[in-house]
Formats: C-alpha cells, sequence, structure tokens
C-alpha cells in the first residue's frame, strides 16, 4: 500500500447498484439532453467575448482596460472550455456530428486547443480514474501524485517534487500554454481524425488573437495581456479540475471491477449552489457527473440525491466538502507525497 493519501480502499463490491442509480436517473427523465441551457450559457460567454474584443478596439492602451479585458477573457476561454466538455458528452444533443462539430467550434476555434487529443484524453480518465496505469491525470508529470513514483525520481525532478506543494499554484499559471503545446504536439503527429480541420482551426483561432492585440495595444501591453489571459486562465482551469479526483483513493482490483464504486469512490464533490456551479461548470457534482457523463450539468443536482441516498443504504462512502476544505485536502496530499520523496534520498545517476 502506497505512503500517500493515493490509497487503496476497502468497501466491498456493491453488484447491481450503478444499474439501479442508472434506472433511477433514467426514470426521473435526467438523461435525455438539455440544449437550451447550453445555448444561454453559450450566448452569455459570446456577448462578453464581443465585449472584450470592442473594448480593446475602442480604448486599446490603457493599462487598466487592458487588465480588465485580459480579466474578463481568461473567465470566458474557460467557461466556453466547459461547454465544449458538455458537447463532447454529448450533453447537448446525442448526434455525434453535432456533438464533433460544437467540440470543434468550443476547443479548436474559440479556445485554441485540440478536441481530438483532449477527448481521447479524458475518456481515458473517464474508464479508470484514479488507475496509476490508466488515468492519464494522475501521470507523473511536473506535479506527481503518488508516492511510489515520487520515490522513483531524482536531481532536480525530486527536488521539485519534495516542494510540490508550494508549486502547485504557480504552476497552475501555464496549464493553459501546456495544453495549447500538448495539443498541437498530438495534432503534427500520426492518429488523430479531423487533424487538418483542427490544426486550421487552432490557426485561426491564434491569428485573430494576435491580430486584435496588435492592433489595439503596444507591445508592452500586448505581452501584459497574453501573461494576465493566459495565466489566469490556466489557474481557472486547474482549480475547475484540482478538486475532483486528486488525493482520493486508488482502487484495488474488486473494487475497480464494479462500476458504481470505480466512480463514486475516486471522485470528490464541492458543496454549494447555482453560483459555485456555473464557476466550475457543473464539475462540483463529480461523483454524478463520472456515473452519468451524458447527464446535463443542470440536471446533476437532482442525480446527487439518488446517488447519495444509495450510498448511505448501502454503506457507501460519499465524499462532499467546501471548495476551501477541498483544495486544503489536495495540498495536504501532495504535501504527503512531496514528504515521501523527500524522505528518501536519490541516488546518483549511474550508482
Amino acid at each position: 500500500m502506497n505512503a500517500s493519501p493515493l490509497r487503496t480502499t476497502s468497501t466491498p463490491p456493491c453488484a447491481g447498484l450503478y444499474g439501479a442509480a442508472l434506472a433511477d436517473a433514467r426514470a426521473a427523465g435526467l438523461l435525455r439532453p438539455r440544449p437550451w441551457p447550453h445555448v444561454a450559457l453559450g450566448v452569455v460567454n459570446l456577448v462578453l467575448l464581443a465585449g472584450v474584443v470592442a473594448s480593446l478596439v475602442v480604448w486599446g492602451g490603457w493599462w487598466p482596460v487592458t487588465v480588465a479585458g485580459a480579466v474578463v477573457l481568461a473567465v470566458v476561454s474557460t467557461q466556453f472550455g466547459f461547454l465544449g466538455h458538455d458537447a463532447a458528452h454529448r450533453q447537448v444533443t446525442r448526434r455525434r456530428a453535432a456533438c464533433t462539430a460544437l467540440g470543434l467550434l468550443h476547443a479548436n476555434l474559440l479556445c485554441g486547443l485540440s478536441y481530438a487529443w483532449w477527448i481521447d484524453k479524458h475518456n481515458a480518465h473517464h474508464a479508470r480514474p484514479n488507475d496509476l496505469d490508466a488515468d492519464p491525470d494522475v501521470r507523473p508529470g511536473a506535479i506527481v501524485f503518488d508516492s511510489g513514483h515520487a520515490s522513483m525520481r531524482t536531481g532536480w525532478r525530486h527536488l521539485a517534487t519534495r516542494y510540490q506543494a508550494w508549486l502547485f499554484f504557480p504552476l497552475l499559471l501555464l496549464e493553459a500554454a501546456n495544453l495549447y503545446i500538448a495539443g498541437i504536439r498530438a495534432l503534427v503527429g500520426p492518429g488523430l481524425r479531423h487533424r487538418t480541420t483542427e490544426l486550421m482551426l487552432i490557426g485561426v483561432h491564434s491569428a485573430l488573437y494576435l491580430w486584435l492585440l496588435v492592433a489595439t495595444l503596444p507591445w508592452s501591453q500586448v505581452v501584459g495581456f497574453v501573461a494576465i489571459h493566459q495565466g489566469l486562465r490556466g489557474l481557472y482551469l486547474g482549480l475547475s479540475f484540482a478538486p475532483n479526483h486528486k488525493g482520493m483513493p486508488v482502487l484495488g482490483q474488486e473494487e475497480g471491477a464494479d462500476p458504481f464504486l470505480r466512480q463514486v469512490l475516486t471522485s470528490r464533490n464541492i458543496r454549494g449552489g447555482p453560483v459555485v456551479s456555473l464557476a466550475l461548470g457543473g464539475l462540483n457534482h463529480q461523483i454524478e457527473h463520472h456515473l452519468f457523463p451524458s447527464m446535463p450539468r443542470v440536471n446533476l443536482g437532482r442525480a446527487r440525491r439518488i446517488v447519495k441516498s444509495l450510498c448511505e443504504s448501502h454503506g457507501v462512502p460519499y465524499t462532499e466538502t467546501s471548495v476551501g476544505t477541498s483544495y486544503a485536502q489536495v495540498i495536504r496530499h501532495l504535501h504527503a507525497v512531496g514528504s515521501a520523496a523527500g524522505a528518501r534520498r536519490p541516488r546518483e545517476a549511474g550508482s
């Protein structure tokens, strides 16, 4: 068993519980697509985007407008990403072609990210969350989520892992750039569908983005706008995703084979009302989202009552906490993993 809070559990399998939850959700009509709430959010985001563009055209060169525009665009960019996420899960429509078109529009054209690369990665995560071998979201990278992985690091990576709890939030400022580069790298290689279309849409996004800034701002403010926008965008994305699974258990073989336990035990919900749901793109209902990925986000709150009741009646842990507590748990987990790395003195290369 690992020394870190990514741990195995001992909850017995619950045969038929996923089927019961699915039947209750379907009977309540919660699985039907709900396009109009997404349309409304999309219109609001487009209006805000147009406001940012207009403010730069009219008042470009004034630092307060530049800073405010970058902050608003960071929020809008992330919200567009949430809508693309919903479309990919077929929450808006079940039609495959329409989902792909919406995904390409929101991911590639509006956000500058590769839709195909992201969806492959995201599907793998949904299939085996917190699986150290199969979930790409917990593979070792700039941050390490498992003490076993941490103990294998040497050199500067070992030092960075020791202090990763302190580095976590600053590193999120680079997340938007990381996603952009990772998508481009995947698209220039083989294997992804619509590669040419995706590269073209990302190219259009990048060209329009830079043209707007260069045409309306002096160079010092171009640099400032990009740094603020992309930094806050990455931070917002990271703060939205971090509470969902980080520090939650790694399952044993028996639990991992149970479709209900595999999703419930590895996920963490965030308490809050409509404002929290809007800010986090519905990801605050992470347990329900993982059980029913195609369920429209506006229905997840109702599904929560079904799932929580089943968990309580069958003795299945249902993790739900506040936003602040969730971040504290994530940081404690990263600190525990870093401490485990620090307890082991790395061998020099070649020793």
